[in-house]
């Protein structure tokens, strides 16, 4: 596979050659997570220590990081769809009963955004009192919450618009070809010809269930399209200092949340054993 887990060289030790990348998604995430780690680790120091024109470059790295995520998952999506959007196989079964169309919903960047502004304005209530601001999400200005408020607002329309597209597409499922294919093969079984004997038939199953995947590809790369385009716009929206404190909570959010959910998973397994 031509698309590495990593992009730009990462101290991590996971990139590889060419020829001898990730085989699956699943092994890519894994990689991709323990590089998202790392710009976790770099953002912390960097917002104890960096100025404003000092935390562009980390900022933009980490977004480039994200970048290449979905570059990857697009290539494996041309592959196996249908791996992708069960993603029980590459996350914890706790993520995986949170996802939308693969992924976390565009949206969700606002209710992050949110939360982690409202406990930083929360702990420093003194300090802007006496006009003592930190440069971080507790300093978002009136302009920057006006323009916060109207990205969210032209996002809520279109992840609507990709859902309703998606429920649409669901419903194909039992459309007109479905439902003749599954009763002429039904029949075929009830007579005992046996469904692979049916060559002709069997061709226009494969054809019909291709279709529904194409389908699908279509409807997450127009999500994965609004979840990378969402986040590029709220950072373009904040300071440097802001975006490295958002990116943090983001990565810390999503890197704990995968963590709880593989002990669940492994709680719950050991249940049955």
């Amino acid at each position: 596979m031509s698309i590495l887990p990593s992009s730009s060289g990462a101290s991590t030790g996971t990139k590889q050659k060419s020829n001898s990348g990730p085989t699956t998604f699943k092994t890519f995430f894994e990689c991709w997570l323990v590089e998202q780690n790392q710009h976790l680790q770099d953002l912390v120091a960097i917002s104890q220590t960096r100025t404003e024109e000092q935390s562009w470059c980390p900022v933009q790295k980490v977004l480039d990081h994200y970048e290449h995520y979905y570059k990857a998952k697009a290539e494996w999506s041309k592959q196996d769809v249908l791996a992708i959007l069960s993603p029980s196989s590459w996350t914890s079964t706790f993520e995986a009963a949170f996802l939308w169309i693969g992924g976390w919903r565009p949206t969700m960047a606002f209710q992050l955004l949110y939360s982690k502004s409202g406990i930083q304005l929360e702990s420093q209530l003194y300090q802007l009192i006496h006009g003592l601001g930190k440069g971080d999400l507790g300093d978002l200005s009136p302009s920057q919450i006006v323009r916060i408020d109207k990205l969210q607002a032209k996002t809520v329309k279109e992840e609507k618009n990709i859902s309703e597209k998606l429920a649409k597409h669901e419903g194909t499922l039992a459309d007109s070809c479905m439902v003749k294919l599954s009763h002429m093969v039904s029949e075929m079984m009830r007579r005992g010809d046996g469904y692979e004997e049916g060559v002709g038939v069997e061709v226009e199953v494969e054809l019909a269930m291709e279709l529904k995947k194409e389908g699908l590809k279509e409807m997450l790369r127009r999500a994965d399209d609004l979840r990378l385009k969402t986040l590029k716009a709220l950072i373009d929206i904040m300071t440097p200092s802001q975006g490295v404190h958002y990116l943090i909570a983001a990565a810390e959010l999503h890197l704990r949340i995968h963590e709880w959910g593989k002990v669940s998973d492994g709680k719950r397994l050991s249940s049955f054993t």
